[in-house]
This record gives structure tokens, C-alpha cells and sequence, in this order.
């Protein structure tokens, strides 16, 4: 009889930090200890507090075990499994319960009680290595509701009357899409396809979703091709997701035994399989008709639309491409109705969005909250707010192909409509935060030299566009920038805008128009003033000694790799510009903080 259940994170974060080592010495100790008839480890995917990894989950008492090491494993089977004594030292600071040997439920926590989790639902909840499990929280129920119950344009109608829209970053109507491919069921070859090649900085939602939960997206891609009258999937996988991977072909090699994949799927005579495709890196594959371009085996750059995938897409054929996240909702709204779906959210986003939390943020992280939670929500009370009493300064959703939100507009909910309308987009969910320390003139400047080195190179504006934004932004940086540079900044960026072929170059210069937009004061310090007012471009930096401070240590000079600081024992120091590398070591040790950067 099983009386508890260890859970460890298995997801990527976890694992790189050793939490594959301290499941193995977990199962060491409880055999030692000769419980391995009492307690069971089970591996899991992301629990989503990324910033405590490595995680384990104690149950039935929930305790909830941050930053473990293999050290710490032999106390937690000693006093927590065999003395029944949770390990005060080691459980999150937030579920501790003074004076009392209980827990509180990581639902109470700051972190987890806002969200609402869908597509994240059995993340951290099941072994995504064992069929069972999933079957056992509802898995393929959804399946087989539609093959036994529901016509195929019952159920893109319910998909439809849900409101769910693509969590990939344009946000069309997923059963819109499913509609448009759905003509001509039986007669042509069709194709459902996943985009699994997630590529912004900073994003790893998609990922999380295929670590933990692999059978939820073969589910809904059969559910998917029972609609539009297809048999056959193609799932696009970044090849830098080993863990991913492994776990989807673990996974489809389960569903085909349990003839939950392959042909006569539950003796309905309805057949469809999935097949794994993995890209190399490529941002631009992210873009649907690129991404099938890549899976026939050609160099993968976009193609123009019209015709659209939905009645020209895969090798051809009439093809419906969604993201991970979108088909991890569709099971729970096939099992609890549109209805349900559609009451969370707001007006035009229904439903919840899954965003990776980086940055200056205290809970770096995986978050799935309901569409219309305010920035605000979701940065000081779920992200725990700035690290170091930092302020906040902006945030940047939609990676690349997204903007910067200011404080100012830190109150505005999230959702499609509100942050295109102050010029940004929802994009894939990546959303990092930053702080005072941030210069946004190279925040720009980062996402550009990123897009610029993805573009594939098949369009004149963004191929060219984009290089010619990146030397005005590099000239501005080394301190050698005009006004008419922002003009022109502005001018460059419309037009690559209103004129790229694909999405990459439709958006590219999104970062760079949101700055000038909401931080313009920093692009004429940089312009006008030569100065950096965050401190961080380096052409634009001068360290300053305060003799007032300065004590004459001479720490600084000698630790000065060029010589660059003079001055005789306990007298102020000075600091030659024309010499100095401004490498910060001075900085960095002065002991009294008579060193500044300006």
C-alpha cells in the first residue's frame, strides 16, 4: 500500500540543476530505509516556480521542498517519511505554519493562488512518461467523446462558440481555422499540424507543456484531425528539447499500444497518426508556412498568402497549424463545453494565456492565469515584484516580435486587444521584466540584432530593412547619433512593417518603435546628452572617483587592468577617461563607494 508520493521536477530547470540525481538518491535512501513498498518517487514536469528549482512535492501532506541538493535527501527520508517530521528548513518560506508540524496549500501562495490552470493542468501533477497517469486524470476521454458522440462540425462548433484563440501569437480563432480546412472531408489528403519550435528569448511555455504533459497535444491533434477530416499529424519540435523529445515519442509509442494512435481508434474507423519533425533552430520556422516548408525537407523560408494553409499548406494540401498551448486547452473544452471556457477571460480573449516569467522578477517562472489579469497582477503579486528594491521600468511581451510596456501602463489587463492597442502583442507568452538598471535603447537594440540574424533573407525590407535599424541603433549606443536618426528609426520601421513578407519582418521592428514610443527621453540622452541614463552602454559610460568618499586605499589602481587611475596613498584617486577600458573592476571593489558611473 502506497501511503506517500514523492514528486520531483523533471522538467529542463530542474534537471540542470540535479534534480535528476536527487530522484536517484531518493529511491536510494527509500529503499535503504525500506519503504519502497510505502512511498513512490514520481517524475513530473514543471511545477512552475522555476526560481526554487529543484522542487519536490510530498504528499499527502503537500509540503512543497525548494533548491533540494542531493545532501538534503537522506534528512527528508529520515524525518519526513519514517518520523512523519516535515523538514521546516527546506519547505518554501510561504507555506510554512508556525508552531505546527502542518503545511499550508501551495494554492494560499502568492505565486499559484491567481492562477488558473488549463493548459498547465497535470504540469507537475503526473509522470508524463506513463500513459496511466494521464488516463487516469481524463486522458482520452475527450477523444473519445468526439469519435463516439459528436460529428465532426459539432465539434469545431464547439471550438468555435469556446472563443479559443491561437496562443501562438496572432490570436486567429482556432475553430475558424478548423472550419476553413474542413471542406472536402474524405476526398483529400489533409494534414493537422503542431508548432512546437518555439524560439523567443526567454520563452519556454511550449516546452514546459511537452515535458509534462505530452499525451494532452497528441489528444488534441486527433481530435483536431477527426474535425477537418484528417489522418495524418506532423508535430515541429526544436531539436534543443532533448527532454521534449524524449518524452513525445515515449508518448506516442504509448498511445499507438494503446490503440490511442494509428488506425480503427476506438473501433470507430477513424485512423490518425503523429510523426516528429525537428527544427534546428530557426526562428523564422516559427512562421507557419515556413515551419511546413522546413518539415518537406527544404530550406525553411515563408511563402506568400494567399493561398493560405488551410487549403494549400502541407505538401500541398489543406492543413490547420496551432501551437502547443492552443491544443492544451482543447481537451478540457471538449470535456467541461464551450460554455465553461468561454466564461473565463474577457469579451474578445477567452480562456487563460501561459506565460514564461523572466528577468528582473523574484519568481522566475511558468504562470497560466485567466486573459484581463493586469500586468500588475501578474509582475508584484504572482512574479513576488523587482529583486534588490528595484522599481519596475517596462516590460516587454511578444519576444522579438513584441513591445515594451511602460510603468505607466502597468494596470492595463492582458489579453489580445489591450496590448496591441498600447503597441505591443501577446505573441507565444514570453514576458520579461525589467528594471531601473535597464536601458531600453539596448533592450531595442537586443531583440533587433536577434531578428536580423533569424531573418531569412527571402525579403528585401526585412532582410535590408532591419540591418539598415540596426546600424542607426548601434551608432546611437556608440554615442556618434543625430536627432534625425530617431526620424528616420521611425520612418525605416513603418515601411518594413507594411511591406515584409511574413510575420518575422512584419514585426521586427516592433521593439524598436515601442521604445522610441514610451521611452523617446532616453533616446535623445543618448542622442543629445551622450549619456546612458541606466548606466549600461558602455561608449556612453565615465567612472567618476568622489574625493569626498575616497579614502586612498589605492584598491582601485591596483586592481585597474590599464593603469587608468592614479593618485598617492590615503589622497583622492583619479580616473584618466582617455584611458580607462570601463570594465567596472574599480567599481566593483571600492569598499566605500567613492566610485560612480556616469
Amino acid at each position: 500500500m502506497i501511503r506517500s508520493h514523492v514528486l520531483i521536477c523533471g522538467g529542463t530547470g530542474c534537471s540542470a540543476s540535479g534534480s535528476n540525481g536527487i530522484r536517484e538518491a531518493m529511491e536510494k535512501e527509500i529503499e535503504k530505509a525500506g519503504l519502497s513498498s510505502e512511498v513512490k518517487v514520481v517524475q513530473t514536469g514543471c511545477f512552475g516556480l522555476c526560481a526554487l528549482g529543484p522542487i519536490m512535492i510530498v504528499y499527502p501532506e503537500g509540503s512543497f521542498y525548494s533548491r533540494v541538493t542531493v545532501d538534503d535527501v537522506p534528512e527528508i527520508v529520515s524525518e519526513h517519511l519514517v518520523k512523519g517530521r516535515i523538514v521546516k528548513r527546506l519547505v518554501y518560506s510561504e507555506t510554512v505554519v508556525e508552531n505546527s508540524n502542518d503545511v499550508k496549500s501551495l494554492n494560499e501562495t502568492n505565486f499559484y493562488k491567481k492562477q488558473k490552470r488549463i493548459a498547465l493542468r497535470n504540469c507537475g501533477v503526473i509522470d508524463p512518461e506513463n500513459i496511466d497517469e494521464y488516463i487516469a486524470r481524463d486522458g482520452y476521454q475527450a477523444l473519445g467523446k468526439v469519435l463516439t458522440e459528436m460529428t465532426p462540425d459539432e465539434v469545431i462548433q464547439t471550438i468555435l462558440d469556446s472563443g479559443l484563440r491561437g496562443r501562438g501569437g496572432g490570436g486567429f480563432p482556432t475553430g475558424l481555422k478548423w472550419k476553413f480546412a474542413s471542406g472536402n472531408r474524405g476526398k483529400v489528403k489533409k494534414y493537422v499540424c503542431c508548432n512546437a519550435d518555439e524560439g523567443d528569448p526567454g520563452a519556454f511555455m511550449d516546452r514546459s507543456v511537452l515535458e509534462g504533459d505530452p499525451h494532452a497535444v497528441l489528444e488534441a491533434m486527433a481530435i483536431a484531425g477527426y474535425a477537418i477530416g484528417a489522418d495524418e499529424g506532423y508535430i515541429y519540435v526544436r531539436a534543443e528539447y532533448p527532454i521534449a523529445i524524449k518524452r513525445l515519442e515515449i508518448a506516442i509509442g504509448q498511445a499507438h499500444e494503446y490503440g490511442l494512435l494509428g488506425n480503427d481508434i476506438f473501433g470507430t474507423g477513424f485512423n490518425f497518426d503523429i510523426h516528429l519533425r525537428f527544427g534546428a533552430g530557426a526562428f523564422v520556422c516559427g512562421e507557419e508556412t515556413a515551419l511546413m516548408t522546413s518539415i518537406e525537407g527544404n530550406r525553411g523560408e515563408p511563402r506568400p498568402r494567399p493561398p493560405f494553409p488551410a487549403v494549400k499548406g502541407l505538401f500541398g494540401k489543406p492543413t490547420i497549424l496551432n501551437n502547443v498551448e492552443t491544443y492544451a486547452n482543447i481537451c478540457q473544452i471538449i470535456l467541461n463545453g464551450p460554455q465553461w471556457f468561454a466564461s473565463m477571460g474577457t469579451e474578445k480573449s477567452k480562456g487563460t494565456k501561459v506565460f514564461a516569467l523572466g528577468g528582473k522578477i523574484n519568481h522566475t517562472g511558468l504562470v497560466e492565469v485567466p486573459m484581463g489579469t493586469t500586468l500588475r497582477e501578474v509582475i508584484e503579486e504572482i512574479g513576488g515584484g523587482i529583486p534588490n528594491g528595484k522599481k519596475f521600468k517596462a516590460a516587454q511581451t511578444g519576444g522579438p516580435s513584441g513591445g515594451c510596456i511602460p510603468a505607466s501602463l502597468i494596470d492595463t489587463p492582458i489579453d489580445y486587444d489591450n496590448l496591441i492597442a498600447i503597441g505591443s502583442m501577446m505573441g507565444s507568452g514570453g514576458l520579461i521584466v525589467m528594471d531601473e538598471d535597464t536601458c531600453m535603447v539596448d533592450i531595442a537594440r537586443f531583440f533587433l540584432d536577434f531578428t536580423v540574424d533569424e531573418s531569412c533573407g527571402k525579403c528585401t525590407p526585412c532582410r535590408i530593412g532591419t540591418k539598415r535599424m540596426l546600424e542607426i541603433l548601434d551608432k546611437i549606443i556608440a554615442g556618434n547619433g543625430e536627432l534625425s536618426d530617431l526620424d528616420e528609426l521611425e520612418e525605416l520601421g513603418n515601411y518594413i512593417k507594411a511591406n515584409s513578407l511574413c510575420g518575422l519582418g512584419q514585426t521586427a521592428p516592433n521593439p524598436v518603435l515601442s521604445t522610441l514610443k514610451r521611452f523617446r527621453d532616453e533616446y535623445v540622452a543618448h542622442v543629445v546628452d551622450k549619456k546612458c541614463p541606466a548606466g549600461v552602454c558602455k561608449a556612453l559610460l565615465r567612472y567618476v572617483i568622489d574625493p569626498d568618499k575616497c579614502k586612498g586605499c589605492t584598491l582601485c589602481a591596483r586592481k585597474c587592468p590599464v593603469g587608468a587611475i592614479s593618485g598617492t596613498v590615503k589622497e583622492p584617486h583619479k580616473i584618466d577617461p582617455t584611458k580607462c577600458i570601463k570594465c567596472g573592476l574599480c567599481m566593483a571593489n571600492c569598499k566605500f563607494g567613492a566610485i560612480s558611473k556616469q
